[in-house]
């Protein structure tokens, strides 16, 4: 499998990013990919709320949601977009930040609403509290591709090993964790993470990231990767947007799961803990 990983500075303009990813699925297709993936909020970052509310649209509405869903069927390729905030259905008003996974014909196969919301204040002075706005998904979702079952993910989300556990219980055999990290928890933890999650569950990772300063004023960390089940990196983009290319070797993961059976060997852990 050849993936293609868009490494994006998206901006408050929707109609330029997803202008943006079209152009990408064309050079993806191009370089002969099977695949593209892009980050968590591809289509709209903004943290100015108020202008946020005045942009969103529902799925229905959205139009990098449609631009994209065209633009692969006219190209012939699977996109992965890791993610669009989007306006919801929600009784309480909060919004959805939701993946969409999209086939080659453009019809969407799997949706993923972001389970863990990022609330902490930082050293930096810098304060998120994603659960003020977005409302958290409630079902862990796997989906079947030519290339594997592709279990989903969204950046907080990959700090809590418990959602894998259940997507490689279920199959996946390919983990995405689209990101848009912080610089000071992406140099400390970005890639700790990522080849943990692939280490313990003999597992690919592809992780597409936001990069550099936005339009909004924030600044993202980027070094998008690709992780094979040995957790080597096969991938790192760094800190310049753009397109990167990593072949995967889906033999790899039968070879690497023969040589440590973890999933094999995992055992249901008691739900009361003896202390002592």
């Amino acid at each position: 499998m050849r993936a293609a990983l868009f490494q994006m500075t998206s901006g408050i303009d929707p109609a330029a990013n997803a202008a943006a990813i079209v152009d990408m699925v064309k050079r993806a297709k191009g370089e002969g990919a099977d695949m593209l993936f892009t980050p968590e909020m591809a289509g709209y970052l903004d943290r100015d709320r108020k202008r946020a509310a005045d942009t969103l649209r529902s799925e229905a509405d959205d139009v990098v949601l449609a631009a994209v869903r065209e633009a692969a069927a006219r190209e012939g390729l699977w996109v992965h977009i890791g993610s669009l905030p989007l306006k919801d259905e929600r009784a309480d008003g909060r919004w959805a930040n939701r993946s969409f996974l999209i086939d080659d014909s453009g019809a969407i196969r799997a949706r993923y609403d972001k389970i863990h919301l990022f609330d902490v204040d930082l050293a930096t002075g810098e304060s998120w509290r994603e659960s003020s706005v977005y409302g958290p998904g409630e079902q862990v979702v796997a989906a079947d591709t030519p290339w594997g079952r592709m279990g989903f993910s969204i950046c907080y989300d990959m700090r809590f090993p418990d959602l894998y556990r259940a997507l490689t219980n279920a199959g996946a055999t390919i983990l995405l964790a689209p990101a848009a990290f912080t610089v000071p928890t992406g140099q400390a933890h970005w890639h700790v993470l990522l080849r943990a999650r692939a280490i313990e569950a003999g597992c690919y990772v592809i992780a597409t990231a936001q990069v550099g300063t936005h339009a909004d004023g924030r600044i993202t960390y980027g070094h998008s990767v690709v992780i094979d089940p040995w957790g080597e990196v096969l991938l790192d983009m760094g800190e310049t947007a753009g397109l990167g290319l990593a072949d995967l070797d889906l033999t790899r993961i039968g070879d690497v799961r023969g040589r440590v059976p973890a999933i094999a060997n995992r055992r249901v852990m008691p739900k009361d803990v003896t202390v002592s």
